[in-house]
Parts: C-alpha cells; structure tokens; sequence
C-alpha cells in the first residue's frame, strides 16, 4: 500500500484501473489479481473501505469497541456473499435479530399502537408492491393512506432506510429491494472486515491519497489525471459514488451524458449515525429500540445497548440528517439529547456522552450516504452501470439492482465490472487466487 507523500511515481501504463477503493474497489481488484496483469488501484482518502469505515473506541469501563460509522448491517444475510467472510477473517458474527421491529419502552407506543403501526407499514408496502407490479413509477409516498396516522413515522424510516422521504423514491426501484429479513453484525465492526479483505490486494498495487480528477478516452489508451500525474491504462473500473460521477468531480472526456443522466436519476441520500456513552445503561434492555416523534419525519430513531455495550446508536436521515450536518457534528448530539430526555426524563441530560458522528454528506468523496432511485427513474441503476466503449466499467452499491445501499451490493458489483474488464482484454474471468465462493 502506498501513499501519494512519499511513494514513487505512478507506472506510465497499467491493464486495469481502479478507481476507489471501497467494497466495489476492493472486490474488483481481488477478482482482477492475476499474473501478467498489471493493475493499479487509486484511492482518493488515506484509508481502505470507502463508506464502510470503523473506528475503534474505548467505553467507561475501558473496553474497547469497532463503532461503524457506515454501514452496519450484513443485511439479507444469507444471500450476503459477505456474511460467510466473517469468521474466515477471525472476527465475530453476531446474529441477534435487530431492534428494528420492536420498541425498549410502551409509555411511547403501547404494544396495541406498535401492532398498528406494523400493519400500516405493512399495508402501504403492499400498495407499492402492486403499483410497481403494474408497472407504475410514482413517488412512493403517493401510495400513503392520506388518513394514516403513521405516515410522518414512516417517512422518518424511509430517511434511515433511503437516505431520503418517500417523496424522493422510485417506486418500482423501493420494490426492487431484496430483503431477506435476516440481518446479522460484525461485532469487531462491518468497517473492519471491508478493510481487512483489503489485504487480498498487492499492497504495491494500492495507492492512497490519490484521487483521480479526470479520464480522457479520446485516445487508444485511456489517460487519468491524478493527484500524482497522468497514467494511461487500457481498461478503468470506476466505483466511486454516483454524486462524484453526476457532478463530474471526476470528469470524463468526452463527456457521457447517458452516465451523467442516469448518475442523477440515483442520487445519494443521507443517513447519519451518532454513538454515545449512557450511564447506567443496565437501566435499558440490550439491543432495543426507540423512536423519538411519531407526528413529524423530523426524528431520531435510537438503538439502545447495541451488543449489550453502555451505548446509544443515533440515527437521523434525509432533510434532518442534512439541516444537522450542515450545523457540524455536535447538533447531532444536541438534537438526540433533546430528544431522549424528552422520552426518558431530564436526568438524561447528564448521563450522556457523545463519541462520533458520521458526517458523509460533508466527505468529498461521498457527498452522502448511499443512493435511492427518483421517481421514474427507476431504470437508471441498470443505465448506469452500461459500459463505455468497453473499456470504462462502472461499479457501486447504485449499480446494484435489488441490493443497492448496501456494502455486499457493492461488492458483487465490483466483481462484475472486474469480470467485464478481464472479457475486454481478452481474459476468461476467474475469480482471484485465493478468493473462494462465500
């Protein structure tokens, strides 16, 4: 692995580039590690795992615990080609069911209203599932019962589900999702693991601190700027976000503008987390869940306890997650203090801590969390990922079809543009030395 600061120029030439080094990046560039391959793989930050970042931190009591800051979940985890990895790569598979469907206390909602709530929620994916079916493509909150009075609720998850209200999804494309109901975690964290496959690339072949600002295809090679120089390479795999490829911080000339059309038509929504210390958590039950106000989407949704630690998981999405970063991280933890107090009394106040927020929409290489397709636009996942000129293949959880927004979306993502890459140079894809099925 090596680094943009001191490190020796860039080869003139390489077979594939990749671009971002990310779960999409990182599997690309495993499944493209072969002998008489030259590969190089550019990343713009000074780490490995693009959105799928860890950080290590130490509790109250002094133990130590991996807190994601991106994803979280191995979501669909027996369909998850990332689920079988885990334990390969010495950590710890955790496979108690998430809070999602239950709430830690009644005063908030009592058992009666949370059943109803579930039917509602229930029903309205039914009016998706059918409108979709018949192929219809509206904002999906034109499906709310206008007389629901869980729809302010319900927009609030689609902000942590989406990264945006249901105003701003596709129908057919929220349908599309393939969720298994099985949803499984990495104890040491997800941000780990993404990192740790890392290690199945040639670290002279991993540079960081590198960002690409350009591909010029006029030419029988295809030329990149990067922070440290032109490289000319035959094939490029590009993974990084499609607010990146939208707004052409990477530019391609000439310009693509069935890339750029579709990059748009699957924007990044944003999702925020928030980790803080509770004193006296044994006052809560472990890996139980609360939501804040049921009358406005402008809410926090908060996992208590996660693994049994002394810890509290904010989540805040779409318009909300936007007004607070643009505030920085500790409205975060101000808006959750509120919040919380406001459902578990005043002493609160005084038995929180914050420790990290996530602040994705503010990160130039993300520019937000993960994507969710516009209404009738539902299309442009399968668009974007089209190559170009079979020589410029891209890759991400917003190529994924029916498991976007997520890190093994992603990865099997990256596998497939590695695989049309090698087609292009004249290869049989095989899966790279080492890298088994999972």
């Amino acid at each position: 692995m090596t680094d943009a600061s001191a490190s020796p120029p860039l080869p003139a030439q390489v077979d594939v580039a990749v671009i971002g080094a990310g779960a999409a990046g990182i599997a690309a560039a495993r499944r493209l590690t072969r002998p008489g391959l030259s590969l190089l793989v550019l990343e713009a930050r000074d780490r490995v795992g693009g959105r799928a970042h860890m950080v290590p931190t130490r509790d109250p009591q002094g133990a130590m615990h991996g807190l994601d800051l991106g994803c979280g979940w191995l979501h669909s985890a027996e369909d998850n080609v990332l689920a079988a990895r885990v334990e390969a790569e010495g950590l710890t598979l955790d496979k108690t069911p998430p809070p999602w469907e239950s709430q830690a206390f009644n005063h908030e909602m009592t058992p009666a209203e949370q059943a109803e709530f579930g039917q509602a929620f229930s029903d309205f994916e039914d009016r998706v599932a059918k409108a979709a079916q018949e192929g219809q493509d509206p904002p999906a909150s034109d499906l709310f019962d206008p007389d629901c009075r869980w729809n302010a609720r319900m927009d609030a998850i689609s902000g942590a589900l989406n990264g945006a209200r249901f105003a701003e999804v596709s129908t057919i494309d929220y349908d599309a999702y393939r969720d298994t109901g099985v949803n499984w975690r990495v104890k040491e964290g997800y941000g780990r693991l993404v990192a740790g496959l890392a290690r199945g690339i040639d670290p002279t072949a991993l540079v960081l601190n590198c960002p690409v600002r350009s591909i010029d295809r006029s030419g029988a090679l295809l030329r990149l700027e990067t922070a440290r120089g032109p490289l000319h390479a035959r094939t490029v795999v590009l993974t990084t976000p499609t607010s990146l490829i939208a707004s052409e911080a990477i530019r391609i000339d000439p310009p693509v503008p069935a890339l750029l059309e579709a990059a748009s038509g699957v924007p990044l929504g944003l999702a925020s987390k928030l980790h803080m210390t509770v004193d006296g958590s044994e006052d809560f039950p472990p890996d139980s869940q609360l939501w804040g106000r049921r009358d406005t989407a402008e809410t926090g949704g908060y996992h208590l306890r996660p693994f049994g630690r002394p810890m509290i998981e904010g989540y805040f999405g779409a318009d909300l997650a936007w007004g607070l970063e643009a505030q920085g991280p500790a409205a975060f933890f101000d808006f959750a203090v509120d919040e919380l107090v406001s459902l578990l009394g005043s002493d609160m106040r005084k038995r929180l801590r914050p420790v990290s927020a996530s602040m994705w929409g503010a990160d130039p290489w993300s520019r937000g969390a993960y994507s969710h397709a516009l209404p009738g636009r539902a299309g442009d996942r399968a668009r974007l990922s089209a190559p170009i000129e079979n020589r410029i293949f891209i890759a991400g959880e917003a190529t994924a079809l029916d498991f976007y927004g997520t890190a093994h979306g992603a990865w099997t993502e990256g596998e497939r543009a590695a695989d049309q890459a090698l087609a292009a140079l004249g290869l049989d894809p095989v899966r790279a030395p080492g890298d088994s099925e999972a």
